[in-house]
Formats: structure tokens, sequence, C-alpha cells
């Protein structure tokens, strides 16, 4: 009777234990208590994302919401010496072109394009908000795995500034930097270094001015849409001009520190840390260079007349952008002598930095196709 007496005694604790914990899950259930409890839906938790850098063996974490630094503009428009500049700096790494980031961006639009398509997503149960978590983590990847590891990270494809909107929408914290360079000498360049962009005629300065002022006009809607807190226009010209002073505005607008690297690109091309170059990039064999004046007037001389009569009509974005269009050659202004400097040591060694540009490997490389064409290559979903 002892021994039945003594477990009786240990049963009762533990049965009242069992009822508490069943009254807990009803009322947590909401059976009882005269009300229906809510249950959020199951959510996915992903882990943290992180590179590890080869030298330093540092960890760098990343996700959607870091500040990202988007470089966009017209090809040509001076976005590689942009991020050459950038790349000096220690703390930050754009790198060479994805290519696929536009191509993501330019499939999405035309899903959202296609009644028909938007319907077939919607009864998958692909939603927005998957499409849009599915591309950011898409394009973040690329990002971040592409090239070395730094604090901030950049992005040099171009044109997809004519989707920046969108990309606020996947990366709420993301800042561009628009590059702007006088219309005339952009399709120069296009056309004597035989740069294809899907519809631009290489053939004609004409047409090529026209589709220049259409795209420079969306990239400029889109600079004002996002506002000055998140897009900044840069004048390339004026870049060139005035390196220091434009590359303190920059990096004060990215709330990156000053580092005097910026100021001295070319010496650190392919090192670590530094500025990689991109064989098939078109202007690799130019950034290999220290700031100079060569390029700003080489248009000069070049349009033919009768375009050259019509080029505020062919080109209204010129005056729009602060060019005057009946200026021939046109004054962008004195440069610092840093720059003098340094374009007087480019023009005296032409055969060192073609020695320079052999090294590299950056001679007879094939024509350049820029991010426009890879970027409308994908077709409309019907």
């Amino acid at each position: 009777m002892l021994f039945l007496s003594s477990r009786s005694g240990r049963k009762g604790p533990i049965a009242c234990l069992v009822g508490l914990l069943l009254v807990f899950a009803l009322y947590q259930l909401g059976i009882i208590c005269g009300s229906t409890r809510y249950t959020p839906a199951a959510v996915m938790v992903s882990k943290e994302k992180y590179v590890i850098g080869p030298f330093d063996r540092k960890t760098y974490t990343y996700d959607r919401y870091m500040p990202l630094i988007f470089i966009g503009g017209v090809p040509r428009s001076g976005t590689t010496l942009m991020r050459a500049m950038l790349d000096a700096h220690p703390d930050v790494r754009c790198g060479q072109e994805t290519r696929v980031i536009p191509r993501i961006l330019q499939m999405k639009m035309h899903w959202s394009k296609s009644e028909k398509e938007n319907v077939r997503l919607t009864e998958a149960g692909i939603s927005k908000e998957v499409i849009d978590s599915a591309i950011a983590a898409f394009c973040l990847e690329i990002i971040a795995r592409h090239a070395e590891p730094a604090p901030r990270l950049c992005n040099k494809d171009p044109l997809t500034l004519k989707m920046g909107s969108y990309i606020l929408e996947l990366f709420p914290n993301a800042k561009f930097i628009f590059m702007v360079r006088d219309g005339r000498a952009t399709v120069h360049s296009i056309i004597s270094r035989k740069v294809t962009i899907t519809g631009f005629d290489l053939s004609s300065y004409r047409q090529s001015l026209i589709r220049w002022n259409h795209a420079i006009s969306v990239m400029y809607g889109q600079c004002k849409e996002l506002g000055p807190e998140r897009c900044l226009m840069v004048p390339y010209e004026q870049l060139v001009l005035h390196p220091r002073q434009w590359m303190k505005k920059i990096l004060n607008y990215l709330d990156v520190p000053w580092n005097e690297s910026v100021m001295h690109h070319e010496e650190f091309i392919n090192k670590p840390g530094g500025v990689p170059l991109s064989k098939v990039e078109r202007s690799s064999d130019q950034i290999i260079k220290p700031v100079n004046l060569a390029a700003l007037t080489k248009w000069v001389g070049n349009i033919p007349e009768d375009v050259v009569r019509e080029m505020a009509d062919i080109a209204p974005m010129l005056s729009v952008l602060g060019y005057d269009p009946y200026a021939n050659p046109p004054v962008y202004g004195a440069p610092d002598s840093l720059v003098s400097d340094n374009t007087r040591r480019v023009l005296a060694g032409e055969k060192l930095w073609e020695e320079k540009a052999r090294a590299y490997h950056l001679s007879h490389r094939p024509t350049e196709t820029s991010n426009e064409e890879a970027a409308s290559s994908t077709a409309p979903i019907a």
C-alpha cells in the first residue's frame, strides 16, 4: 500500500502539468477563451549572406538593404572612368560590367508588360513580391560575388539606370551616379569605336543622335524621379576637367571618406583591391591612362555639316543638359593643372601606352556589344 501511495503521489503533479500545457495549447490555437486566434503564414528565413576576402580574409556580409552604388548612363559617356576612379578607393568595389543584370531586369519588364503572362504568374502563386525577391537575390549574388569583396559594393551596367525606380524597389538604400556627356562626343565615340548598340545605326550620325536623345531622355527622367538624394548627375567633361572637386562631391554624396587613391586610378590597374580590367570592354584601353583631355573634343569636325546645322532639333536634350548645340568646338572650361600635366604625359608617351595596352592584353579585341543589346536580346513573353 505504501508503494501504491507513493506512485499515486507522483502522478498528481505530472497530471497537473500536462493539464496546464493542454490548456495553454488550446488557448494558443484559439479554441478556448471565445476568440479565433490568427495563425501567421510560414516565413522562409534565409541564412546570412557573406563572402570572405581573398587577401584580407575578412568577412563581408551583404543584403538587399545595404547602400549599393549603381553607375548609369549611355555607353561611351564616362561610366568606365567613373567606376575605375571608385574602384581605386580601398572601401569601394565596382568591377567590370556583369551584363546579366540588365538581362534579368529587362526580362522582368517584359513580364510586367504582358497581361497574359501576368495572369499565368498570378495563377501560379507567383506574386510581384515573390518575383522582386527572387530578382533582388539574383542581382545581389552577381554584384557581391563577381569580384573581390569590399565594404561598399557598386555595379556598372550603364543602361540599368533606365529602370532606376524599379532597382530602388529592390534595393531601397541604393544610390545612383548618372554619367552625362555631350551627346555629340558620345555618338562619335560609339561610331568611331564601332560599339554596337541595339537601335543605333553606326553609319548615320543623325540617326544615332536621335537614339542618344531618346535614351538620355529616359535616364534623365528616371534620375529626376529618384530625386537628388538618390541620383547624382555627373557631367563627364567636368569630372575630367576638375577631378578632385568632383570626386570629393561624389564621395560625400555616397557617404564614403576621401582617399587620395581616387586621383590616381591608373596606378591600381589589376592590383589586389584595385581596378580590375575586362578584355572585352571597349574603354579598358583608355582607363589605363591618368585622367586627361584627349577625348573631350575628338568629335569636332567629324559630324556631317547638315547634322551640325540641325543639331538643336535632332538632339534637344543637349540644351536640357547644359550643352550648347551650336558650339563647334564647344568650350567646356579650363582644366586643373594636374589634368593639364596628365594630358602632356599621355600625348608624349603614345608608344608607352600602346605597350601597356598590349601588356594588359587589350589590343586587337573584338568589337564590343553594349549592355543595351544584351538587355534587349530577350524576346518579350507573349
